[in-house]
C-alpha cells in the first residue's frame, strides 16, 4: 500500500471521497484541499481513468521542514530523482502553497526544479529538459508554512480535461463541475430507471456529454492518449492495461442501453459547438440538440420523470442582471409547467430565483464564482394557476386602448404599464426594433412600508407573465431597478453589452440601448414634443441644450433646420448623438455639437438661434462642471441665459421632469409664457399625475 492524495475542487471534497470508495478504494478520507487514501498503485490507476470529480492524483514522495528557500533545495536535492526520471525526459513543477516561508510561487518553482536539474547532471553529466506544456513526469511540492510535500502528478494534464473539448475555446463549467451536478442529481439512478435528461441551455455541451458516459458506463479518462504516469519510471504497464481492456468492455455493454439526453439552446453556435464536442465523445447517435427558446421547452413524450440540469448565464455585477431575472424566472415556470414529476439541477451564481423553492443546496464554485448548486422537486400541480393575472388583465386592457392610436400616430415605442395596479410598481415600455419586440422594465423603489418578500415574489410574478402578455420573447426582456441617479452616477453605465438596437420616430432612425445605461438613449414621454420641432424647424437655427442622444437633433435636421447645435458634458451622449446624426445622414458641418458645461457655455453664446429646447436634468454635478445643478433653484438663471441666445421672434421650449416643480413666478414678467403640459404629454403617459412640464418661452 502506498499513500495518494486526489485533489479536487473547492466543495467537492466529500463527494469525491465517496465516489473513490464506490471505486473500491476504501481508504479514501476528506483532507484539506482533496482526498487522501493509501491503495496499491493499480488503485491509483483506476482513479486516474475513472474519477469524474478529481483534478489530479499525486504520489507523495517525500515530506521535509524547509524555513528557507535553501533548505526547500536541500530537501529536494535529498530525493532519488533517478528512479522517476532521466535526462532524456522533460519535467515539469508545479508549486502551492499556504503561509509558506518561500513567498514567491514562481522562485519557489524555479529554486525546485534546480535541485531536480542539478542532481541529475552531477550524476550523469546531462540535465533534463523543462516543458511545462506537456512533460513528461510533472512534479507537484505543496507548502503549508514550512511543511513541504513533494510528489509525482499522475495525471499530467487535469483529469477534467478528458479530451472531446476543442482546444482554444472557452469552458464556462469545467466538466469535472458538471459530473458533480449529476451525481448531486442522482442521475445515474434515474438513468438506470429509464428516465430522461434535459438541458434547456447547454451552451458547449459538457453536461450532456458527462451525463451520456454516466449512464453508458463510460470512463472519463477513456479518451485520453496520455496520463502524467506514462513516462514516469515507476509506471507498471502490466496494470495500466487491463483497466482499460475492463474499461472497454463495460462501456460496450453501457451503450447497448442508451438513455434519452436532450440539450437545447437558443444560440445557434452553441448548438453547432455542442454537436461538434458530441461527435468528438463518440455520442452522435445518442444525444440531441437542437436551437429552441426556453420558453418554448416541452417535456419528452412519455417520459414521466426524468432530470432537468441546467448552467444558466451568471451576472457578475448585480447590474449585469437585467436580463437574468426574467431568464431565471421563466425557467422556473417552465419547470412548474411542463416537468411536474421530475427533478431539476440548476447552478445558480447569480442569486436569482426562479420562484420555486428548493429541496437541497450545496455551495459550490465555478472557477472564481461563488454558486449555490440548487436540487428543486418538481410537484405536480404547482404553479398550474396562471400568476399576476391582474396585471396581466391591465396590461393587455392597455395594449388594446392604445392599439388604434398607436398604429394612427405611427408610434414604435411607448409606455404601457405604468404602475397602474399600486402592488407591482413597474414601469413597462415596448420597443418595436428593427430587431424585433423588446420590453423595458423598470422597478420603481418600493416604500419601506411594503414587505419586502411580497413585493419580491410579486416582481417574480411580473416578469414571468409580461413576456408572454405582450407577445415577446423572455429573452427580450430587460429589467432594472428605478433609482434617482445623481452626480457622476448619472453617467455611469450598469453593463457593458454595446447592443444598440434601430427605433422608427417618424422619419427619424434613432438608436437605443436597452442594458448599458438606466435611461435608453429615448425618452419616450417627449415624443409630441421632438415632432412639434421637427414640423416646426424648417429654415431655423436649432439649439438643443443637454441634448443627451440627439433625438431632437435629428428631428429638427430631418425637418429642414438651417443648422443644428447640440451641447452636452457627456461624451458618452455626444457619442451616440453622432450615431443618430450619421444614421439619418445628417453628418454635415450644419449640424455642430459641443462637449461643455451648458450653464458655463450659455454665458459665451454669442450667436442667436430660433428655437431652443432646453431640457436639463433635475440634478446634476461633475468634476468638469462649476458646482453643481439643482433644477428647482437654477432654473430662472439658466431659462434667462437660454433666452439671452434667442433670436427676436425665437422660441424656448422648456421641460423638466422635476416632481413637484413650480415655475419661478418672476420670469412671468420677463417673458412671454405658455404653459403646453397638457398637450406635451402623450395618449400612453397620461396615465401618471406627473411626467413632466413643458413651457414655451418667447
Amino acid at each position: 500500500m502506498t499513500d495518494f492524495f486526489a485533489t479536487a475542487p473547492r466543495g467537492l471534497e466529500e463527494l469525491l471521497a465517496a465516489e473513490l470508495r464506490d471505486l473500491g478504494l476504501a481508504s479514501a478520507r476528506v483532507q484539506r484541499g482533496g482526498v487522501a487514501f493509501s491503495e496499491s498503485l493499480a488503485a491509483a490507476y483506476r482513479a486516474c481513468l475513472w474519477s469524474r470529480l478529481a483534478n489530479r492524483i499525486l504520489l507523495p514522495i517525500a515530506r521535509f521542514e524547509a524555513q528557507d528557500e535553501q533548505a526547500l533545495y536541500d530537501g529536494v536535492q535529498g530525493i532519488d530523482w533517478s528512479a522517476h526520471l532521466g535526462v532524456d525526459n522533460t519535467l515539469a513543477v508545479d508549486f502551492t502553497g499556504v503561509r509558506a516561508r518561500v513567498g514567491h510561487g514562481r522562485f519557489a518553482q524555479q529554486r525546485v526544479k534546480d535541485a531536480v536539474v542539478d542532481q541529475l547532471r552531477d550524476a550523469s553529466g546531462a540535465r533534463p529538459s523543462v516543458d511545462t506544456d506537456q512533460p513528461d513526469v510533472r512534479v507537484n511540492v505543496h507548502m503549508m508554512d514550512a511543511a513541504v510535500t513533494v510528489a509525482i502528478d499522475l495525471s499530467g494534464d487535469s483529469l477534467h480535461q478528458r479530451g472531446y473539448r476543442r482546444e482554444g475555446r472557452r469552458a464556462p463549467l469545467k466538466e469535472n463541475l458538471a459530473a458533480a451536478m449529476l451525481l448531486r442529481g442522482d442521475w445515474p439512478a434515474l438513468a438506470a430507471e429509464g428516465g430522461a435528461l434535459v438541458d434547456p441551455m447547454c451552451g458547449s455541451g459538457t453536461l450532456l456529454i458527462e451525463a451520456a458516459w454516466m449512464a453508458t458506463d463510460t470512463a472519463p479518462g477513456l479518451l485520453r492518449t496520455r496520463f502524467g504516469f506514462h513516462y514516469w519510471r515507476g509506471h507498471d504497464d502490466s496494470l495500466w492495461k487491463p483497466l482499460i481492456d475492463e474499461a472497454l468492455e463495460r462501456q460496450a455493454r453501457g451503450a447497448q442501453t442508451p438513455p434519452t439526453i436532450l440539450g437545447f439552446d437558443q444560440d445557434e453556435e452553441a448548438v453547432t459547438v455542442s454537436r461538434d464536442h458530441l461527435r468528438r465523445a463518440g455520442l452522435t447517435d445518442w444525444v440531441q440538440v437542437e436551437c429552441g427558446e426556453l420558453s418554448q421547452l416541452q417535456r419528452p413524450a412519455e417520459r414521466p420523470h426524468g432530470l432537468v440540469i441546467t448552467n444558466p448565464p451568471y451576472g457578475q455585477r448585480l447590474a449585469e442582471q437585467h436580463e437574468l431575472v426574467p431568464l431565471y424566472l421563466s425557467l422556473g415556470q417552465t419547470l412548474k409547467t411542463q416537468f411536474a414529476g421530475w427533478r431539476a439541477m440548476v447552478l445558480n451564481g447569480s442569486g436569482c430565483a426562479l420562484g420555486l423553492k428548493p429541496a437541497r443546496s450545496w455551495q459550490l464554485f465555478n472557477g472564481p464564482i461563488e454558486c449555490r448548486l440548487e436540487r428543486f422537486e418538481v410537484q405536480a400541480g404547482i404553479g398550474e394557476a396562471p400568476p399576476a393575472q391582474d396585471l396581466v388583465n391591465r396590461v393587455q386592457k392597455n395594449q388594446r386602448q392604445l392599439k388604434k392610436w398607436l398604429a394612427r400616430e405611427d408610434v414604435h415605442a411607448y409606455r404601457v404599464y405604468d404602475a397602474d395596479i399600486p402592488e407591482y410598481a413597474l414601469a413597462v415600455d415596448v420597443y418595436n426594433t428593427q430587431a424585433g419586440r423588446w420590453l423595458h422594465v423598470q422597478e420603481y423603489a418600493a416604500p419601506a412600508s411594503v414587505d419586502a418578500g411580497k413585493a419580491q415574489a410579486r416582481l417574480r410574478a411580473a416578469l414571468t407573465v409580461l413576456p408572454r402578455a405582450l407577445e415577446t420573447a423572455p429573452s427580450k426582456l430587460v429589467y432594472k431597478v428605478r433609482q434617482r441617479q445623481r452626480g457622476e452616477r448619472q453617467y455611469q453605465r450598469l453593463a457593458q453589452q454595446d447592443q444598440y438596437l434601430e427605433l422608427r420616430e417618424g422619419p427619424c432612425r434613432l438608436l437605443v440601448n436597452l442594458t448599458d445605461h438606466l435611461d435608453t438613449g429615448l425618452f419616450l414621454d417627449h415624443r409630441p414634443v421632438r415632432q412639434w420641432i421637427g414640423e416646426n424647424a424648417r429654415g431655423k437655427h436649432f439649439l438643443n441644450l443637454y441634448a443627451y442622444t440627439g433625438a431632437a437633433t435629428v428631428q429638427a435636421g430631418l425637418g429642414g433646420a438651417a443648422s443644428t447645435t447640440s451641447v452636452d458634458l457627456s461624451k458618452t451622449y455626444l457619442a451616440w448623438l453622432q450615431r443618430n446624426l450619421h444614421r439619418n445622414q445628417l453628418n454635415s458641418p450644419a449640424h455642430a455639437h459641443i462637449q461643455a458645461d451648458v450653464m458655463a457655455w450659455l454665458q459665451h453664446c454669442d450667436q442667436r438661434y430660433d428655437l431652443i429646447f432646453l431640457d436639463p436634468p433635475s440634478f446634476s454635478s461633475s468634476k468638469r462642471m462649476d458646482g453643481n445643478l439643482d433644477i428647482q433653484r437654477d432654473h430662472g438663471a439658466l431659462i434667462r441665459a437660454g433666452a439671452a441666445c434667442l433670436s427676436e421672434d425665437g422660441l424656448l421650449i422648456f421641460s423638466t421632469n422635476r416632481k413637484g416643480f413650480k415655475l419661478d413666478p418672476a420670469l412671468q414678467t420677463q417673458f412671454r409664457i405658455e404653459d403646453r403640459t397638457a398637450w406635451s404629454i402623450p395618449k400612453d403617459f397620461q396615465r401618471r399625475a406627473w411626467v413632466h412640464g413643458c413651457w414655451f418661452i418667447r
